[in-house]
């Protein structure tokens, strides 16, 4: 079950909050975590006893861990730890990650073993993230152990981000499990946050999907087309998670949670280590404080930072996906924050900020270039037109011009860009704090209660007439 669908938004949520705010405050947790369940097993009726066991293993090791903190076990504590990450990482790596390591096995070694072949269970990268913080933090005796396996189970599977996010570290709920108000302040906020999102899914993010897939499928596409689809590609999967991360925010908000923020304007950043300082921001807290400070961060020297960066940036780019091209993703990040740690980062600092901006949305774009390719055979099939100019190290970034001047740039191309100027436009703009301080200003001013309403009960109506023509419309990250 999806946000954006209309057996959520007319049947499911009405039902949910029925009951939810009916019930009393010691009840609330025991409802969320059954309707959760049912969320989850809507889609995955399976996979539901595969997120219980990592819910119950959890738990019991949480309960271990902070019964042997107090007793100064410290080497029970750390055993019962590692089980903790074993059983994380094991359901992880078996389910995601199988396949791609037997293909890669027959590939360089010439055997023919047979792939598993599971399903990705949904949200598995995320829950199974959310768990280990947990597990970890207790450890650590950041938090205190949950003794409630409600409450725990309704942390771990709260389903406005139990499949696609923000990853909420217990800490930011801990006491709100105990007691949360429902506001009308909280209602309202939350219900704008959420159809805002639902707005950028549906009306952005789909829109911009469909001129990818158009795009991206032409055959004989020149390098013009292919930079063109690949600038589609990163409207889509902004305002896709993005939206996501609002709506899961929204629904929060009105339940009483308050949830990290995941997305800042990541397009309007001036370098690539502020792009990540803005985009998927829990993910990036998450590799930092569990992966990269435990590592030594950059207090060990210039080679041990370095090598710390790489650990971090191959793990996120396998996080998102078992491919080799979500690698090479990472790889490219990579290669970009030591660019720019160590040698251009004076030079940034002294331009104008246009021409940083362009060159972080030139090298992101370039990224997303790896990142939308299924594999490398679908990589080499989309970059080789991109490889005319024959200066291979440049080829992404000099093909994109070159198309313009001939090699690639045609009438379908021209003939889409005009006739989709208002997407694009829309798109650009969406990327940008401005529709959002125009909100603001209008709110604020003579019947700004009234456009407010009019503005967000139009993007609702709006959303569910294109919800209506779509007979489904997954969010990108959920299969990752």
């Amino acid at each position: 079950m999806v946000f954006s669908s209309l057996i959520f938004l007319f049947r499911f949520l009405p039902a949910f909050w029925l009951v939810y705010l009916a019930v009393p405050g010691r009840w609330k947790n025991p409802v969320l975590f059954l309707e959760s369940l049912f969320f989850y097993a809507w889609g995955e009726p399976v996979y539901v006893l595969l997120l219980l066991v990592s819910t119950a293993s959890d738990y019991c090791c949480g309960r271990l861990i902070g019964r042997f903190r107090r007793e100064d076990r410290r080497g029970a504590a750390r055993g019962t730890l590692a089980v903790s990450l074993a059983v994380n990482l094991g359901l992880l790596g078996f389910f995601k990650y199988a396949d791609f390591l037997v293909e890669t096995v027959n590939a360089l070694a010439g055997t023919r073993w047979g792939t598993p072949g599971l399903p990705l269970p949904v949200g598995i990268s995320f829950y199974t993230f959310q768990t280990m913080s947990y597990t970890i933090d207790v450890y650590r005796g950041n938090v205190r152990p949950q003794k409630d396996p409600v409450a725990f189970g309704a942390f771990v599977t709260m389903f406005p981000q139990l499949v696609a996010g923000p990853i909420v570290s217990y800490r930011c709920v801990e006491k709100e499990l105990k007691e949360r108000k429902i506001t009308p302040e909280g209602l309202g906020e939350g219900w704008k946050r959420f159809v805002i999102g639902l707005g950028k899914k549906t009306l952005l993010a789909n829109q911009a999907g469909a001129l990818f897939s158009l795009l991206g499928a032409r055959k004989e596409a020149g390098a013009a087309v292919l930079w063109a689809a690949v600038l589609c590609f990163g409207f889509q999967i902004y305002f896709d998670f993005s939206g996501y991360s609002d709506m899961a925010s929204g629904l929060g908000r009105m339940m009483g949670f308050s949830f990290p923020e995941n997305f800042r304007y990541p397009y309007t950043a001036r370098s690539v280590t502020e792009f990540w300082q803005r985009w998927h921001m829990t993910l990036s807290g998450w590799f930092r404080e569990y992966v990269y400070i435990p590592l030594g961060g950059n207090r060990k020297g210039t080679l041990r930072h370095a090598f710390n960066l790489l650990a971090v940036w191959i793990l996120t780019g396998i996080w998102h996906g078992a491919a080799w091209n979500f690698v090479l993703w990472g790889l490219w990040f990579f290669c970009l924050l030591i660019l720019e740690k160590f040698w251009l980062k004076g030079l940034l600092e002294r331009l104008p900020a246009p021409f940083r901006r362009a060159w972080t949305l030139g090298a992101v774009f370039s990224g997303w270039a790896l990142f939308c390719g299924p594999d490398l055979a679908g990589l080499a099939a989309r970059a080789d037109p991109a490889l005319q100019t024959g200066a291979r190290a440049l080829a992404f970034a000099a093909s994109s011009l070159a198309g313009r001047f001939g090699w690639g740039w045609d009438d379908f191309l021209t003939y889409e860009l005009i006739s989709q100027g208002a997407l694009l436009a829309a798109l650009a703009a969406g990327c940008t704090p401005l529709p959002a301080a125009a909100g603001r200003k209008i709110a604020k001013g003579k019947g700004g209660a009234f456009w407010e309403t009019a503005f967000l009960l139009g993007t609702f109506l709006l959303s569910v007439a294109f919800l209506v023509e779509d007979s489904y419309n997954p969010f990108l990250y959920f299969r990752f």
